[in-house]
């Protein structure tokens, strides 16, 4: 029997501001050991690592790192149009 897998969020998972600007680190297990990161903007756009990291605590460095280094609004994308004709 096949299970799908779920992948469990990890408790280091927050939300991160600098100013009036907020994005959502995201980290989340792989199913093979290791940890994803996922930086999440209020418009629901988002930056994916493509490498996993061995713990979530390297997985947070380096969101941490990245949005002190680039800066925020390097991981705030546009607002996302819907199409309200349907």
């Amino acid at each position: 029997m096949d299970e799908e897998f779920a992948p469990k969020a990890s408790e280091l998972s927050q939300s991160y501001r600098e100013g009036e600007v907020s994005v959502h680190i995201d980290i989340y297990e792989d199913g093979e050991g290791g940890w994803l990161l996922e930086v999440v903007d209020d418009n629901n756009n988002s930056t994916v690592w493509e490498d996993s990291f061995d713990t979530e605590e390297e997985a947070l460095e380096e969101a941490l790192d990245a949005l002190r280094d680039e800066g925020i609004e390097t991981f705030v994308g546009p607002v996302q149009e819907t199409d309200e004709s349907w």
